[in-house]
């Protein structure tokens, strides 16, 4: 039987209006995929980030879906093959992912415990192995967290070498730790005499009970690093940009990892993290090779 011409038009506009509908709702996804640095081990990284996650899910209105690589470069790679959609970056490693990934930051958290948008890294050392200056760690085994880590790696090697210090050869032996906490413990445990970390982790390690501040000597510290940010896909549709944009600005009063309580996500954007890339030059690391 041949259709009507009007019966015709009304099948085309019916269908032009399902593809419309549908092309909508493939461009506003219902789930948002979150990525998580391994600063700690993976199930503590969930335990403490879970109170955001669900405020973030209830704020935007979709489920939001947690993903803890085993290292910083695991995020990275997530995010560039679209396997999530924001992540919480370290500085560098979020640096590494809008040059691979095309990232780009939009927040970062500033907390009630230090009302700033930045901390520092250090270097620890037992304080039983008498080391009291950086030019007092040659010949003793070194843990750094990770090749991507801001303040485990990147600003402790640059700021070593700025004094003279030689990275390469001056320890007697240098081991990745994989997560802050490890290297801390590291330390604590005597599987290490020294290691670089966040000044931030260390302190949460002390006021958990895990170690004791008295036991160890602060041998070197950084100038300010930009604090980690929120960072998601820029070819994330507009309109989940807006909206998780909002949602965080609204998150306060919660848990947030090693930082203690949030005081609120603060608006930030990628030239906040040149100093990073600085950094990253004063030591001749070509980013577009970093895997």
């Amino acid at each position: 039987m041949t259709m009507s011409r009007k019966t015709w038009l009304k099948t085309v506009t019916a269908s032009l209006a399902l593809a419309a509908s549908s092309g909508v709702m493939a461009q506003h996804p219902t789930e948002l995929r979150v990525g998580l640095i391994p600063s700690e081990d993976a199930q503590a990284m969930m335990r403490a980030s879970q109170q955001v996650l669900d405020q973030l899910a209830a704020k935007t209105g979709m489920k939001v879906k947690p993903f803890v690589a085993n290292d910083y470069n695991g995020v990275i790679e997530a995010m560039r093959s679209g396997k999530i959609d924001v992540a919480y970056f370290g500085p560098f490693s979020y640096v590494l992912a809008n040059q691979l990934a095309d990232a780009e930051a939009f927040a970062v958290a500033v907390t009630k415990k230090t009302a700033r948008s930045s901390y520092k890294s250090i270097v620890i050392a037992r304080k039983d192995k008498g080391i009291l200056s950086v030019e007092q760690l040659k010949g003793h085994t070194f843990a750094f967290v990770d090749p991507s880590s801001t303040s485990g790696h990147l600003f402790p090697k640059a700021g070593l070498m700025s004094i003279g210090f030689d990275v390469e050869h001056g320890f007697s032996r240098i081991l990745f730790s994989g997560s802050h906490d490890a290297s801390i413990m590291a330390v604590a445990n005597n599987k290490v005499d020294a290691a670089a970390v966040a000044d931030r982790i260390f302190d949460s390690a002390v006021s958990k009970g895990l170690i004791k501040r008295e036991d160890f000597n602060v041998v070197w510290h950084s100038k300010a690093i930009p604090e980690s940010p929120m960072a998601w896909r820029k070819n994330l549709d507009s309109a989940t940009k807006k909206k998780v944009a909002a949602a965080m600005s609204e998150i306060k009063d919660l848990p947030w990892g090693d930082q203690g309580a949030l005081n609120g996500f603060s608006p930030t954007n990628d030239q906040a993290y040149d100093v990073v890339r600085q950094t990253a030059k004063a030591l001749n690391l070509d980013l577009a090779k970093m895997k």
